[in-house]
């Protein structure tokens, strides 16, 4: 027998280990589960504690504004100053893979362990690869498809090329398929289109398509290797998945990141949400398939209730109000909401709360308090279509910041386009129904999920 390196012997251990425990994707309908991992808990395996506290907040506000940046640009809204601290550079940082929460998985054959940054708000699921000729620097081994013997290139005639549309690189039809990704702040990430096996949760999903990028560009995290798109367009995992998972995924997000505990994304029947307490709201389909559109009708700080008069589209004779007012989204922490909505909320958490509010001194945040052991807050309701109303505790409520001895109201101000944050989503079991069209909504103690 041929001498084999260390890597090849690593390699084969973990693809003849997976071959014991997982299923193929005939089998997938039964559901499946995988680590959902915030980037900044201690389990993550890319926490670095080096990271001082002041660091991990100005990542969690930069990262949510450069989120914001993606949806406008990508929703062709050209305002850049609808933010209410005009302070921010909101193209400072990288917007598609600046998500909150990465999974694990493997991809190749032999399987190559892989982390990438789950996204709700994007389709095309992509990772680095040699050779790389303008690669950003990752903490983990750079996937090579040469040494995988199902990887297979997609050529330019083929239906997930098209599916590319715009973003497809092609300029003969015998060719192999070229994607390009690109991004509000100049960001990219350029390579071949392809179809390759990918391990999650211990089932194998052969022929998956997705970018194998030999060119990436920008201000990208080293956190990951790539972009796991779960978005509503045709190359999302959701819709390549659609016949063995029936188009339904979950997530339930802790509110805290103690050590040995994970919050966990479903797949197929064991994202079922159900039970008493469920309450569920309409995706509205919009212009852009990708994003999931939710109605915001208002919300409440104890008895007093606010309308979300958020204006989504115009019209000749003016701004138009419409369904779909806000996207949910896995990817950003913070939530934004229309400036007379964030501002009613602020004033009425401000007389209700028996403190004296402090001073951001980054001055990201507009309602900040030190942190005690007596805090306490009222509790937030948020009233969407359907009658899906979501009580939130000031502990789903409040950017948490332990080493800064600081709390502050996770809501912000922007005019343009509404985001319904992490914050927001924690402790909730939160289930996707693609071909009912529905977000359900379960309260949850997410540390026993």
């Amino acid at each position: 027998m041929a001498n084999l390196s260390f890597y090849q012997y690593s390699s084969l251990f973990v693809y003849l280990l997976l071959q014991l425990f997982s299923v193929s994707s005939e089998n997938a309908s039964k559901g499946f589960s995988a680590k959902f991992i915030h980037r900044d808990s201690p389990e993550s395996p890319l926490y670095n504690s080096s990271v001082s506290p002041k660091e991990r907040l100005n990542g969690v506000i930069q990262r949510s504004i450069s989120r914001l940046t993606h949806f406008k640009s990508t929703l062709n809204i050209k305002t850049m100053n609808s933010v209410k601290n005009p302070t921010i550079n909101i193209n400072s940082t990288m917007l598609m893979g600046a998500g909150e929460y990465i999974m694990e998985f493997y991809i190749g054959t032999p399987p190559f362990k892989q982390l990438a940054i789950v996204d709700t708000g994007s389709d095309t699921t992509w990772t680095q690869c040699l050779p790389c000729n303008i690669c950003f620097k990752q903490k983990q081994p750079i996937f090579n498809s040469e040494k995988s013997s199902t990887f297979q290139p997609l050529p330019c005639t083929s239906s997930s090329c098209n599916d590319l549309q715009l973003d497809k690189t092609c300029y003969k039809a015998n060719t192999t398929c070229g994607y390009r990704v690109s991004y509000g702040d100049q960001s990219y990430s350029t390579g071949v289109l392809a179809t390759e096996t990918y391990t999650i949760g211990g089932i194998s999903f052969p022929k998956l398509v997705y970018g194998c990028s030999h060119a990436s560009h920008g201000e990208f995290q080293r956190d990951s290797s790539g972009i796991v798109g779960l978005g509503d367009g045709t190359l999302s995992l959701i819709n390549q998945f659609r016949k063995t998972i029936q188009r339904k995924f979950s997530y339930c997000l802790l509110s805290d990141h103690k050590k040995g505990k994970n919050s966990k994304i479903n797949f197929g029947s064991n994202a079922v949400v159900s039970g008493s307490k469920v309450v569920s709201t309409p995706i509205e389909k919009r212009d852009q398939d990708t994003y999931y559109y939710l109605t915001l009708e208002g919300m409440s700080v104890g008895k007093s209730r606010f309308p979300c008069n958020a204006t989504t589209r115009y019209g000749k004779d003016g701004p138009i109000k419409q369904a779909g007012n806000i996207i949910i989204d896995s990817g950003t922490t913070l939530t934004f909401l229309p400036a007379t909505l964030c501002d009613n909320i602020e004033n009425s958490m401000k007389r209700a709360i028996n403190a004296h509010p402090i001073q951001d001194p980054e001055g990201y945040f507009t309602l900040c308090y030190k942190k005690t052991k007596k805090f306490t807050a009222p509790t937030i309701t948020a009233h969407f279509a359907g009658g899906a109303d979501l009580k939130l505790p000031w502990t789903s409520t409040f950017y948490i910041d332990d080493d800064l001895d600081m709390m502050c109201l996770g809501f912000t101000a922007s005019e343009d386009v509404n985001i319904y944050g992490n914050i927001a989503q924690r402790d909730y079991l939160i289930g996707y129904d693609l071909d009912k069209q529905i977000v359900s909504f379960k309260p949850t103690d997410c540390s026993k999920e």
